[in-house]
Order: C-alpha cells, then sequence, then structure tokens
C-alpha cells in the first residue's frame, strides 16, 4: 500500500493549510483484494477513531474502500490500515473533487496537502456511492425470485447495487438519485410483494418510534399497514413485532396525524423518543400459509388424483369428467405457479417456475391432464413444504431472543418494585431477579449471591456463580437466591441481542459452496432447456421420431430441469449450522467462516488468557527460617496490601479476609519490591535484585528459584536485612481444558502453536504443560503477524486473540477466533468466529461442526445432483413419467432439506466433538 501523502494540482496558498483538516470532504478510493477474509467490522473500528474521517463505504464483494474525509494528509488512513494488517492499493478509476488552495473545488488526483507534492501521484477517484434503501420483500424466499428481481431492477437507470438476503427476505438497494416509488412499481409489476423498511437518507426528526402493546401478530400488523402506508407524508414503515415497536419514516411536521390514525384502529401507541435502541433482529416470520391456502391444496389434491384415478380405470384422458377434474385441480392448486411463469415469460426469466408451466401446457397439449393436474399439485405441495422448512431455519436463531422475557421487576423511585416491560427499562436502573426467572437484561449484580445458567449465551454446561460486581446476561437463568443488579444495557442493545443480530446478518452472506450452487444452477438449468427443445424436435424431423413420444420425453426433462433441491440445499444447512453454533457459544459471522473451519491446518494461540487463566494466582509458599508457613503469608500480604503489582495483588488475593499486620515506614524499591516494619523488624519483600542487594541468596534460595522459573512461575523472596524467610511464587496457571483442546485440535488434524509476548522460557514451560510442540515466545504484535504470514503459506491458518492487541494477526489469519467474548463489544464486532465462553474446547467443537457442514453440504449436493441424472437416464430409455419426476424432483428437496435441518438439533456430547 502506498504511504505517501498524495499531491494537488496546485499548492496550497492559504493559512487555512496549516490545520491537519479541510475545509471541504475529499474521497479516497482503496482496492483491498483480501477483504473477503476478514470483517469489515475491523476496518471500519480502526478508521473510525481518526477524526477527520466523515464516511465509509466497504463493498465486501469487489473490495473497495471509498473514505471521505476532510484530512489533508492521507497518511494516518494507510498507516491505520497497515497496523491491523491490512494491505491494498489506490483504486485507478474515477475521480473525486478535492479543494485547492482557500477551500476552492477542483479536479484533483487525491487530496489537498500542504506539504510539497511529491513524484507519485493518486490516480482520480471516483465520486460518493449513492444512498441504500432497504426493502422488505414477504414473497421473495428463494434465487428464482432473486434472478428475477435482479433482472428487473437493473433495467432502472441509477441503481449501483443490488445486495439480498434471501433468509430474512430483505434487498438493500444502493441508488442515486431514484426515485422509491418507481422501484417498488417495477417490484409489483413480477408480482413482489415489496414494502420500504428503511429509506436512505432518512433524518431523525422524521422518524417517530412507537410502543404498540396490543401489536404482537402480523393481524395488528397488516392492520397498521393499512391506515398508514396510504397516508400522505409517511414515507416507511418498520415493524418489529417482538419488541411491539413501530418506526415510521414521514416528512410531517407533526407525529399527531400518525398517532391519531393508531388510535382509531384501538392500538394505544405510546410515543418514544427516536434514539431508543433497534431491534436486535427483524421480525419473526411465520409460514405465510393460510388456513385457507391448506384447504385449498387439499381439494386440488384430491381432484388432481382424483382425474388421476379416472383415466386409471380405464376413462379417456380427454374425456369431459377428466379434464374438469384436471383444470379445476390446476385453478385450486397451480394458479400462483402459472401466474409467476407467466411473469419469467414476460422478463425473459428462465427459471423453475417457467418451466414447470411450459411442463404442465405441454402436458394439457397433448392430452395428458390427469398428469398435468397432478404436476402442478405437486409442484405447489413441494413449495409449501419447503417454505416451511425455511421458515423453522430462519427463525431457528429467534428461540435465543425469546430466551430474554418481555418484563422486569424494576425498583421505582419511592422503593417499590413494578413489573414492566423490559424495553422501557433504562441504564441505571436496579431490576431484581428471583430463583427460577430469567434475566431480562444485560447488568452488574449490586445486591444478592446465587449461581446463574449461562448456557444460552456460553455454552457452559455448569451454572457460575454470581456475587456483587459480577456480570449478569440477559436470557441466562437464575437458579437459587434472589439477584439485584444495575442495568448496563438496554433491550436491543444486550449481549443476547448483539448476538442475534451478528447471526442474523450473516445468515445473509453466501457462503462460498453456495456461490458454486448457484453459477451451477445458472448453467444447467439453460442447458437442459435447450437439451429438451432439441430432444422434441430433432427426433420427429430428421429420425421419423414419434411427435408424442419425444415431446412427452421433453416435459419430463424440463421437470428435471429445475434446481430446486440443488440451490435450496446450501442456504438451509448453512443457516442451521450458525444457529447450531449460536446455541453452543459460538458466534460465526458467516457462511464462508463455517466452511472454512474445516480446511483449518494450523492455528495460532495466544498463551495468557486464551491457555492461562490471564489472572496470576499463589501458587507456592516455602518457608525458610524460623517462621511458619502460614506468619511468612502473613508478613507478605501485609506488605503487598501497599503495592498494586500484580504479584503483590495474587499474593493479597490467597492471604483472604484475614486480618493485616501493621505496617510502618512503607517503602517502594523501584524495580525491586518493598520493605516496611513490622512489630519493629523491617521485612523486605521483592525480586532475585533485591535479594542479592541483601545478600540473603544462599544456596536454597537460589536453587528455589531456578526451580519456579523453570516451571513458569514469577517468585518473590520475603527476607529481612540478613536472613531469607521464604520464597513464594506466582502464576499465571493454565486452564485445565486447555490439554484436551490441544489433544482435540490434534485429532482433528490441525497443529496448534502457541504465539506469545511472555519469555521464552515461560513459553515453553506453559507449552509443555499443555502438550504444544512449537511454542515461540517474546514476540511483538509484528512478529506475530509475521509468524501468521509464515503459517499461511503452508495452508489454511486460525488465530485466537483478544480482538484488540491481536489485532493484524487475527485479521491476517484465515479465521480470526475472540474467547471469552460475552459481554465484549469488540470482540463481538472484530471476530470471524466469536467463542462466547473462556474455554478452549469451543475451538475444536467448532472445527468439528464445521466437518459436519461441510459434510452435509457435500451430502446434499452429491444427492441432488445423482437424482438429476438417474432421471435423465430414465427419460432416455422411457421410464420416467411427468408425475414420478416431479414427486422425485420434490423428494429430493425435503431430503437434502431435512438432512441440513439436522444440525439444529440440540448437541448431545456426541456431537460436541467428533
Amino acid at each position: 500500500m502506498k504511504t505517501d501523502d498524495a499531491p494537488t494540482s496546485a499548492p496550497a496558498t492559504c493559512g487555512s493549510c496549516a490545520s491537519d483538516q479541510q475545509d471541504l470532504p475529499t474521497v479516497l478510493m482503496l482496492d483491498l483484494p483480501d477483504l473477503d477474509r476478514r470483517s469489515e467490522a475491523l476496518v471500519r473500528a480502526q478508521l473510525g477513531q481518526i477524526r477527520g474521517i466523515e464516511d465509509l463505504s466497504l463493498d465486501s464483494c469487489t473490495g473497495r474502500l471509498s473514505v471521505r474525509h476532510r484530512l489533508t494528509s492521507t497518511t494516518p488512513i494507510l498507516d491505520a490500515l497497515l497496523a491491523i494488517g491490512v494491505k491494498g492499493t489506490v483504486a485507478t478509476d474515477g475521480e473525486s473533487v478535492s479543494p485547492v488552495g482557500c477551500g476552492k473545488p477542483a479536479l484533483s488526483s487525491g487530496v489537498t496537502s500542504c506539504r510539497a507534492p511529491v513524484a507519485a501521484t493518486f490516480p482520480p477517484s471516483p465520486p460518493p456511492t449513492g444512498n441504500t434503501s432497504r426493502l422488505l420483500i414477504t414473497n421473495m424466499d428463494c434465487p428464482t425470485e432473486e434472478g428475477l428481481i435482479r433482472k428487473r431492477l437493473e433495467m432502472i437507470k441509477g441503481i449501483e447495487r443490488l445486495n439480498f438476503d434471501l433468509m430474512n427476505r430483505r434487498l438493500d438497494v444502493q441508488h442515486a438519485s431514484v426515485d422509491l416509488a418507481g422501484i417498488l412499481a417495477a417490484l409489483h409489476e413480477i408480482g413482489m410483494q415489496a414494502s420500504v423498511e428503511r429509506e436512505a437518507g432518512q433524518s431523525p426528526r422524521g422518524q417517530a418510534t412507537y410502543l404498540i402493546e396490543k401489536m404482537d401478530c402480523p393481524t395488528e400488523e397488516a392492520m397498521l399497514r393499512k391506515a398508514l402506508e396510504g397516508m400522505a407524508g409517511v414515507d416507511a414503515l418498520q415493524f418489529d413485532l417482538l419488541s411491539r415497536t413501530l418506526v415510521v419514516s414521514h416528512g410531517l411536521p407533526s407525529e399527531a396525524p400518525i398517532t391519531a390514525a393508531i388510535e382509531r384502529l384501538g392500538l394505544s401507541p405510546v410515543l418514544q423518543d427516536h434514539n431508543d435502541p433497534a431491534p436486535a433482529v427483524t421480525k419473526e416470520f411465520g409460514t405465510g400459509i393460510t388456513k385457507t391456502e391448506w384447504l385449498r391444496m387439499a381439494a386440488a389434491g384430491v381432484l388432481a388424483l382424483g382425474a388421476e384415478a379416472l383415466a386409471f380405470s380405464g376413462m379417456e384422458e380427454s374425456s369431459m369428467p377428466v379434464i374438469a377434474a384436471s383444470l379445476a385441480a390446476i385453478a385450486l392448486g397451480g394458479t400462483a405457479t402459472l401466474r409467476k411463469g407467466w411473469i419469467a415469460l414476460r422478463t425473459l426469466s428462465l427459471n423453475m417456475n417457467l418451466l414447470m408451466t411450459i411442463a404442465v401446457i405441454g402436458a394439457a397439449l397433448i392430452g395428458q391432464w390427469p398428469e398435468a393436474a397432478v404436476v402442478i399439485w405437486l409442484f405447489g405441495v413441494a413449495e409449501m413444504i419447503e417454505a416451511l422448512s425455511l421458515d423453522r431455519a430462519r427463525n431457528a436463531i429467534r428461540k435465543l431472543m425469546d430466551l430474554a422475557p418481555e418484563t422486569a421487576l424494576l425498583r421505582q423511585n419511592d422503593g417499590r418494585w413494578a413489573e414492566v416491560k423490559a424495553d422501557t427499562v433504562t441504564i441505571g436502573g436496579i431490576v431484581r431477579v428471583r430463583p427460577g426467572e430469567r434475566i431480562a437484561l444485560d447488568g452488574v449484580v449490586v445486591s444478592g449471591k446465587s449461581a446463574v445458567n449461562q448456557a444460552p449465551i456460553t455454552g457452559e454446561s455448569m451454572p457460575v456463580e454470581k456475587n456483587p460486581g459480577d456480570t449478569v446476561y440477559a436470557g441466562t437463568i437464575n437458579e437459587r437466591g434472589t439477584l439485584e443488579f444495575e442495568v448496563r444495557a438496554r433491550k436491543g442493545d444486550t449481549t443476547l441481542d448483539r448476538i442475534a443480530r451478528s447471526v442474523q446478518e450473516a445468515q445473509g452472506q453466501r457462503a462460498p459452496t453456495q456461490r458454486f450452487v448457484d453459477r451451477f444452477a445458472s448453467v444447467y438449468t439453460p442447458a437442459v432447456f435447450v437439451l429438451a427443445l432439441g430432444i422434441a424436435i430433432i427426433p420427429p424431423l430428421f429420425a421419423g421420431g414419434d411427435w408424442y413420444d419425444w415431446t412427452y420425453k421433453a416435459l419430463v426433462l424440463l421437470v428435471i430441469a429445475c434446481p430446486c433441491a440443488l440451490v435450496i440445499s446450501t442456504p438451509v444447512t448453512v443457516v442451521s449450522g450458525l444457529a447450531a453454533a449460536a446455541k453452543r457459544g459460538i458466534l460465526v459471522k458467516g457462511g464462508l467462516y463455517l466452511e472454512q473451519g474445516r480446511l483449518l491446518k494450523s492455528v495460532a494461540l495466544d498463551k495468557t488468557g486464551t491457555l492461562t487463566h490471564g489472572k496470576p494466582v499463589l501458587t507456592d509458599t516455602v518457608e525458610l527460617g524460623p517462621l511458619s508457613r502460614q506468619e511468612v503469608l502473613r508478613i507478605a500480604a501485609s506488605l503487598d496490601a501497599l503495592s498494586e503489582h500484580p504479584v503483590a495483588t495474587a499474593i493479597v488475593r490467597a492471604y483472604g479476609e484475614q486480618p493485616h499486620a501493621e505496617v510502618q515506614a512503607f517503602e517502594a524499591l523501584a524495580g525491586r519490591g518493598v520493605k516496611g516494619q513490622i512489630d519493629g523488624e523491617t521485612y523486605y519483600i521483592g525480586n532475585q535484585r533485591l535479594a542479592n542487594e541483601l545478600g540473603v541468596t544462599n544456596e536454597r534460595v537460589l536453587q528455589l528459584l531456578e526451580q519456579m522459573e523453570a516451571q513458569a512461575k514469577t517468585a518473590v523472596v520475603l527476607s529481612t536485612a540478613t536472613q531469607a524467610l521464604g520464597v513464594l511464587a506466582v502464576a499465571d496457571t493454565v486452564r485445565e481444558s486447555s490439554k484436551l483442546a490441544v489433544a482435540q485440535l490434534r485429532q482433528l488434524g490441525v497443529e496448534p502453536v502457541m504465539l506469545t509476548g511472555d519469555n521464552k522460557k515461560t513459553a515453553q514451560a506453559v507449552a509443555a504443560q499443555v502438550g504444544i510442540s512449537d511454542a515461540r515466545g517474546e514476540m511483538l504484535p509484528q512478529d506475530k503477524l509475521s509468524a501468521i504470514e509464515a503459517m499461511a503459506a503452508q495452508g489454511p491458518v486460525g488465530m485466537v486473540g483478544d480482538g484488540v492487541n491481536d489485532a493484524p494477526a487475527l485479521a491476517k489469519a484465515n479465521i480470526g477466533f475472540a474467547m471469552g467474548a460475552a459481554g465484549t463489544d469488540t470482540a463481538i464486532e472484530t471476530a470471524d468466529v466469536a467463542l462466547m465462553q473462556d474455554d478452549l474446547r469451543k475451538l475444536p467443537e467448532f472445527i468439528a461442526l464445521s466437518h459436519r457442514v461441510g459434510n452435509v453440504l457435500r451430502a446434499n449436493i452429491a444427492f441432488a445432483i445423482g437424482t438429476k441424472a438417474v432421471f435423465m437416464v430414465l427419460t432416455f430409455t422411457g421410464h420416467a413419467s411427468l408425475w414420478l419426476a416431479i414427486l422425485a424432483d420434490m423428494g429430493a428437496s425435503l431430503v437434502v432439506v431435512f438432512n441440513g435441518l439436522r444440525l439444529l438439533r440440540a448437541p448431545g456430547e456426541k456431537d460436541k466433538f467428533q
């Protein structure tokens, strides 16, 4: 990446250039080719700290970063990116407007600088991209609709990019100077039910947030949409049924007309401040299938099978009773498919609805009325079952949100306790939770002791003791004792909310296998369509074949050409895997990392806080003189109570709540230790250097010091001015789970490597305890980055760190892991995978889950393609019929869906690591 300051077209001439910011903003465009394997949040967090940067636009698909800033030099931006291991090049296309001289805009090749121009120049950058609006499209479920929408909207001038989230039925439209009404009209033309969920460029002053207690199901939402969407001045509606809130974006001078309209529906709205927290996740969708639709489909099935039975009993397939029953079945169960097929034909989109429509119409034209009815009915049933299965996968993460109760017992100003809605509780409020109740919000315990089941957040199987000062999380269960805690995060901003939001965002990302499947289907379907067309025409024309037989075979091929099972298998499997990981306390930021986990060849582990507890404890107390072991500890703790050194803190903590001796004439000895008088005697406690200065390091003392250092312990000597009284050792102890985790990693074929800033002797000692053969000590952040780069050259590498100090290495690794991320905003936002519990065994558990997901994906793809191949052969041999082909296609779709949903089952011991 270039680090020189960008030159200007002319040197600045006014004194205002002396500041580090300029009057008019400039856009810097950078290409970051490795962006697809790191979290965007890491870049945003790093650059967001630089004063003078106004806006960031980051396209993870193209690796393009756009930075709008008022800096006079690009060096802070480029240095900040280099600090987190992000390398890139300046974009080579477009222009940007930069200030010149006394703030006059002119075309420039970079940004204005007060320094003399240098020889190298930046190419012009493109102007800022357009705004992004989010649309909710309730009937957008699969790549068929995506292809149809993409084809239609790309015809509208001004639309720059479309980002689809099929699992959550959201579409982000990046556009410049495009009327949203035109976009909605275009979607309506192709049968898409779209509404604006978030409009680009909204002003907070044009937003009204309502708490509506009686709004808890789609019925009330539909009533509100009908009442408000046609109101003049109302731009967009955003519903959250879970927290019963409605955000209305409007251009009205007052919210009074909106409030009145809601009140007329009898829903009793409460207007809240527009700065209330946003919903953690989008609202849950039901099946979208009404009882009437089920009854209609059941009647269509009876009629279709009845027509087939009449034909089987000897009645002519072209007789009126058979045709009447078939037409009625098609009308009841196939109208939606035929309508979608017509839209696809009108827009020249070759999708499964068009293929099915052609097959049904073709079957009817050659007199196969019963088969036409059965085919379209079976296809409709398959679509409904797939919709149910997708909803189960789509809403799996919602079960996490259901763990947090809607109400909380809040202490009022007069000291009373009252049950209130959790989303009305403000930060600083005191909430009481009784035994057996779920905790509604994140907070810090101020009163009481209890054990809390934290499995929904961390995946821990055993309850965790909670005392005053400890953190509690929303959605966890208070098992015994009453707790009172101070609220630290509002509804929508809790750790549980952040987990749910993060997983839902990950659901919208395409995994590598899904991208492959989409590409394969885009080639496979047209190819089979052309093959079917050839089969219907070439044999009868050039080989004297029977038109009926070959047309029938072509129609069977059209049914086989539907890539339903293929395209539906990957998203269901990936989303199920993401939800299964979340249930285990493993937060995965996208299908990319879920699939890459099984490919890891090595994992770099930090020592402190990862393999060890990260908190020094007293491990040894050896008496050497006339004093007992307890007396040595009492004097050492009394002296160290006045020191803030970590070793001193560990000794004081080990002594506990027992009374300390009175210390007089206390003095800190810089770099050596401390001294003080107790009962008239002067005592010293410090390192070997202090002991050497006092002359108390006899052979026994030296032996103990050497022995403890070899065990990765820090030793101090308690003495008088003439005699050593005891040696105390403090160490950051190894976690009990670390050794097992290292063994499990090796069992999975992943080589663990320790990278630590501690001394090499300590690193080797800890590595020996946990079973790591490659331990590297005394490593600075840039050394860790170099080590990751070297390991990555040998194969995919993971890095486990704290998400802050190890940022460059985490960014460079194929997958960055943050351990113990519960309650840590930075770790949740920047890590590719966040292990919510301080247990390294979650790492091999994630890799094992990645292997399971990979196996399911491969099995699904092989089964889907294999089924197509078998029926293609059966078609040519004359053994396949239309209804059998659609039955096989439906069966294949259901098999791959249910196979993917197996990942959602509650993890047993045999599934946690395999």
